[in-house]
Order: structure tokens, then sequence, then C-alpha cells
């Protein structure tokens, strides 16, 4: 018995000795590594903001256990990049070891100070090396970033208590304190021009009784939780105008995130809205992209305001979180205007107002997950915290010559609250429509389709024909049910499609005219 614990109590030894051997034996590089990628592309990122964090793999496929005498940026401690390796932060590392048939990662950022260089021009190409030992056994993996310039509007922070400033909103006239960050433009930034980017953090307010106006080609960028507010008495004109070249969209105005890395490119809720408050007036948009919001346009107040509150032209509205464009009793006008990938409605008109549509494709084939409304809302009421009602008339809410489609059904939802007196006024005009209703569970005047004080010449449930609803290609192809079903009279208005291609011969419903689709290679 005493042998034989003799033995296990050896052989344990032997195990725990073993286990706790360190007779790694590591070789020094011999420049045979092998990496992920080459080049590093860190896109593209604003001055003096930091990049994201991108990561190269090094490879050691050898069976042996191998050191790299040295890693650095060729620029050593002078470059504007920034490497981790191993969970180390630093710019030059010494005696990095990798086992056999084994990897690591290293993790790779930047923040560029374009000021630091000579005659930049709005942006420069920022570049650095990534190498791996020294001498005959040198290896090198390149970075790439291209920095550009940009005009930056934020709030001003106290210095003692280092707190945010917050806006107090003038709505109507009357000052509402808001928990909003963000400050009134000052004068000299009321002209948004094409020379440079403009990089927004908050909210930027137009101040009472100014104009801010927003030149074509101009390209602006909201931080999380940002964006621009339009005050009582105050206005919004944005003049992008059509460019031939719809690939550069030069002329256009784009309103997009800070975040310029294609990852983010089509991600919805990126930044804020753009607000009109109740009070903002002659307000404008033509020619503009909003895209990756969380409310593309928001627009409250004035429904009975001459020649409407707002006006909307050649203009297209994508990847908002929550809503494309949400008026709350208030006067909007959209001529060629596509909305698409909405997470509740691509457009919503509520508490009444008085909105008008001509030759606007208004579609939504959102699919991050479930939403609650259609494409197209209409309501007449808002209810409070104790679940009241408070109504407002619906004045007007045409639709002429437009597509109204998507990947749910139906796409319109017309919601009143009955009460004598109040008007709830619509109507559907030559439009392509989806709407089935199997079930009966749409019932009611509103929904009489064959009703034409609300409902004449349309065409429900018919293909469209996008090209490609998933990346926002909204134009109809030779195979589209919206080809020449346009009323020529709403066409006379509207002469011209948003790709600038004459309609009043044979006009199709929505933004576009068809054209017909390159096959595929």
């Amino acid at each position: 018995m005493k042998r034989y614990l003799y033995f296990l109590l050896t052989i344990s030894f032997i195990i725990l000795w073993s286990s706790c051997r360190k007779d790694f034996e590591f070789s020094p590089s011999t420049g045979s590594l092998q990496f992920s990628k080459d080049t590093i592309y860190l896109d593209t990122v604003f001055t003096n903001i930091g990049s994201s964090t991108y990561n190269l793999k090094v490879y050691n496929n050898s069976d042996a256990d191998i050191t790299i005498p040295l890693v650095r940026l060729g620029l050593g401690e002078t470059s504007n990049y920034r490497l981790s390796v191993d969970g180390i932060s630093g710019k030059i590392f010494e005696n990095v070891e990798i086992l056999g048939k084994d990897s690591l990662y290293i993790f790779v950022e930047s923040t560029i100070d374009i000021t630091n260089f000579p005659n930049p021009n709005g942006e420069y190409l920022y570049t650095d090396q990534i190498e791996f030992d020294a001498g005959s056994n040198i290896q090198i993996v390149e970075l790439v970033t291209l920095v550009k310039d940009a005009v930056f509007i934020y709030p001003d922070r106290d210095n003692t208590t280092k707190i945010i400033e917050t806006l107090t909103l003038n709505i109507g006239g009357e000052l509402v304190q808001s928990d909003l960050q963000g400050r009134e433009l000052l004068p000299s930034e009321l002209t948004f021009t094409n020379e440079k980017p403009y990089v927004i953090y908050g909210f930027a307010a137009v101040p009472e009784n100014e104009t801010l106006t927003i030149e074509a080609g101009a390209r602006v960028h909201f931080h999380d939780n940002s964006g621009i507010i339009v005050s009582n008495l105050a206005s919004l004109n944005i003049n992008g105008t059509f460019s031939s070249d719809q690939d550069l969209l030069e002329n256009e105005v784009i309103f997009e995130s800070d975040r310029l890395e294609p990852s983010f490119s089509e991600v919805p809720g990126q930044w804020g809205t753009i607000w009109f408050l109740d009070g903002s007036v002659n307000n404008s948009i033509n020619y503009a992209t909003i895209k990756n919001a969380t409310v593309g346009i928001l627009c409250d107040g004035n429904p009975d305001e001459t020649g409407n509150k707002l006006n909307v032209t050649n203009t297209q509205i994508y990847n908002s979180s929550a809503f494309g464009i949400l008026g709350r009793n208030t006067s909007i006008a959209g001529e060629n205007i596509v909305i698409n990938n909405a997470g509740q409605s691509s457009f919503a008109g509520t508490i009444g107002g008085k909105y008008n549509f001509t030759h606007s494709t208004i579609v939504n084939y959102w699919n991050n997950g479930f939403r609650q409304f259609p494409a197209v809302l209409l309501n007449n009421f808002i209810l409070d915290e104790n679940n009241v009602a408070t109504l407002a008339d619906l004045t007007d809410a045409n639709f002429n010559n437009c597509i109204i489609y998507g990947n749910d059904n139906p796409e319109i939802l017309l919601d009143e609250i009955e009460d004598n007196g109040m008007v709830f006024n619509f109507k559907f005009t030559n439009c392509l429509i989806r709407f089935e209703d199997n079930n009966d569970n749409f019932t009611g005047p509103n929904y009489d389709l064959n009703d034409t004080n609300h409902y004449e010449g349309n065409v429900f449930n018919e293909n469209p024909d996008f090209k490609n609803t998933s990346v926002n290609q909204l134009i109809i192809g030779d195979n589209s049910a919206a080809i020449n079903i346009g009323l020529p009279s709403f066409a006379s208005q509207v002469p011209l499609d948003i790709l600038n291609v004459n309609r009043t011969v044979s006009p199709d419903a929505g933004a576009y005219q068809h054209i017909t689709f390159p096959e595929d290679n």
C-alpha cells in the first residue's frame, strides 16, 4: 500500500512539475510573418476627431516559437497613429512573442490635426507604416487615412462646472428651457457653403428673425443626438441644385452622421433631426439627401400658413429610425420626394394639418425589425398621459401621382377620431398604392376605395418594379405598374422628375420616370 501511495505521489509531482515548466524557446523572426492585410485604410476622418479602431492579424505559420525584435510605427513617437499590441498601448514595441502556428492582434487608431501639414487644401492623405523587425528581415504594413478639414459647431461648456450648454427653445414666441445640448448659431454661421464640411455637435438653433441658408454642394454632418432647430420667426433655406452626375451628387446638399466609415453609411438613427418649431416661417428644402437620422424632418405648427410652412422638393430621405417626415398639426408641400426605410412611418401627418404631395415616392421597406405603422399615416388627434385626445382638423391631405408602397400591408392608415364639426379631408389621386384588406380589418367610409371623393384613378397592389429597395434605389423599371398612370394636369405642375427627365407627355406615378434596367452580366 505504501509503495502504491509513493507511486501516486511521484506521478502527481511529475505532472505538476511538467505543467509549470517554462521550456518555450523563442527564436528571432526571420521575416516570414504573414498578415491579414498589407494596407490598413482607416477611412476618412475629420481633423482632430479620433478614428474607429482597426485591427491587423499577424500570423506565425511556422512550427517555431518566435520573437519579433521590433514592432514600431515608421514615424516613431511622432506618428499620429496609435497601436495596441497584446493589450499594451504604444508606438514602439520590443521582443514581441508569437508561438508556433499562432497569431496576435494589433489594433490601430488615429487622431490627426490637418493644420500640422502644409497646404492641405481641405483634405490631406496621411500615411505611415507598421514595421516588423529591421534590416534584411523587415516587413511592412502600410497605414493610410484621409483627413478632412471641417467647420465645427458645438455648444459651449462652463469652464468651472464643465456643464455643457443647453438650449432655450423659442416655440411660437414662448421660451421653453430644454435639456437639449446646443446653442444658437452666430451671425457668421448663418450661411453654410460647400467649401468645407460642417460638423455639428448638439443642436444648432437658427435664432428668431434669422435665416440659415445652406448653399448647393454643402455637406452637413451630425454627431449623436444632434441636429438643426429652426426657431420662432426663423427660416431654413436649403438650396441644392440638380447635378447631371447622380453618382457624385456634387450640387446636392447632404445631411448625414459624422461617422464616415463605410460600415456606418446606411445605419439608421445616428443623429437627431431637422426640427422646424411652431412659429418658424418660409422654410424650403430643394435637392437634399437626409439620411440615417432618428426623424429626417420634424415639422410643428402653423397649419394655416399661407404658401405652406415647409416646401420640400427633389429630396431623398432614407434610413430614419423613427419617421422620414413627421408633421404635427403643420403645413407641408412636397414634390419629387423619395422616402424609404423608416422604423415607423415614412410620412406621418399627425394632429391634423395640411399636406400636399405630388409625384412623390413614399415607400417603406424597413428590414431592421417590426414597425408599428404603414408607409403613410394620417390622424387628427394627440393623446395626453391620461389617454385623453385633443383633436385638430385635417384640412387637406392630398397625394397626387404618387407611389405609396412597402414590405408591409396595408401601407396607408387613416386614423380618425370622429367628432361633429371636425374636418378630415384626404384624397389619393392617380397613385400606385399597396392596400390589401383580406380580413376586412379596415372598414368605414375612409377605406371605401370606390369613393371618388377620397380615391380616384388609383392602381392597387400591382408591382412597382423598383430597382433595388434594399439600397434605396427607387427608380422604376419597364415592368412597373406606375408607368403612364399619372394625371397630366399634376405632371404639368412638376414637369421634370427628380433626375431632370421631362414627364409631361406620359407621366409615371412617383418621383421618377421609368427606365430600362441594364442586364446583369
